[in-house]
């Protein structure tokens, strides 16, 4: 018998790129995974671009909860409610669907494919065969080239004796730090299917004796303190939880380290960097791909 895949509810808003962060905070509350993307309207990157918010659920959102939160919200913000659209997403195979979208992606010396792919990466670039499955992360989103462009300038420096990846997702980004270094790695998410999903994906990349994959939210895991100091943290999170970890990010940030921050759009970038200067922290770089910054930061 073929396998039964369940229908989820899709909520969508078309929002300003500065009012996304606050009904980000209604979608997290309604839904149980929570992404933003754009669209450029002209095709000439000139700025004329469209963002949207969409949040989706197992079980049928309360329609009229969810507005009346965003109500409020456009209160306190003074803008307009933006437009709900809530719609039953019929059950697919979406580990089939993503490996047919997934064409490969080149950032810097990293070549990045799915195990759909039969061409050969190349010549001096370090493929990366990656399926994100069940977790986020193939390499297409702008946040995660940001912050593989950002391991490219690293990896010019002196070689990181210890990484960590908090909200790894498919874990592509330690599994490049760990083909790159062939240094330890800890890679944590919240979602225990994508830490299966990490481990696997660092087996099929060889880098398995490198690489621990941890469920965490955040730091908490014991694993984290164990093996700390990092000299190298990824967290391609979102600007939020990018504020609320900080102190935890530089408790376990060794002395020279460097930490990598996306998930964030440029507007949001005042905000997430005010939170880690008060932890001593400063700017050292940052990338900007498609409207998402990435911020390289050290003490």
């Amino acid at each position: 018998m073929p396998p039964v895949f369940p229908d989820v509810w899709r909520l969508r808003l078309t929002v300003d790129p500065d009012s996304l962060g606050p009904f980000e905070a209604v979608f997290d509350h309604y839904a149980e995974a929570v992404t933003m993307f754009m669209e450029d309207r002209s095709g000439m990157s000139d700025g004329d671009c469209q963002w949207f918010l969409e949040g989706f659920s197992r079980t049928p959102p309360d329609r009229a909860a969810v507005l009346a939160a965003l109500e409020a919200i456009a209160t306190v913000q003074g803008v307009a409610v933006p437009p709900l659209a809530i719609e039953r997403v019929p059950g697919v195979d979406w580990v089939l669907a993503n490996l047919r979208d997934f064409p490969p992606i080149e950032a810097g010396r990293f070549f990045v494919h799915g195990s759909h792919w039969r061409g050969q990466p190349p010549v001096a670039s370090i493929g990366l065969e990656i399926d994100a499955g069940t977790a986020f992360g193939s390499g297409e989103h702008a946040t995660t080239r940001g912050c593989l462009l950002a391991l490219d300038l690293l990896a010019r420096r002196r070689p990181r004796r210890r990484v960590l990846d908090v909200g790894a997702g498919s874990g592509i980004l330690g599994i490049a730090a760990a083909r790159l270094w062939h240094c330890p790695v800890v890679a944590t998410d919240i979602d225990p299917a994508a830490v299966r999903v990490m481990a696997a994906n660092a087996a099929h990349n060889r880098v398995r004796a490198h690489f621990t994959a941890l469920v965490s939210d955040g730091y908490r895991a014991p694993g984290i303190v164990r093996c700390a100091p990092y000299d190298l943290i990824f967290s391609n999170i979102l600007a939020r939880p990018l504020c609320r970890f900080a102190p935890d990010l530089a408790a376990n940030l060794a002395p020279g380290g460097v930490a990598v921050l996306s998930g964030l759009l440029e507007s949001q970038e005042r905000r997430v960097m005010a939170s880690h200067e008060r932890q001593g922290l400063r700017l050292i770089r940052r990338l900007l791909v498609d409207g998402w910054a990435t911020l390289i930061i050290g003490r």
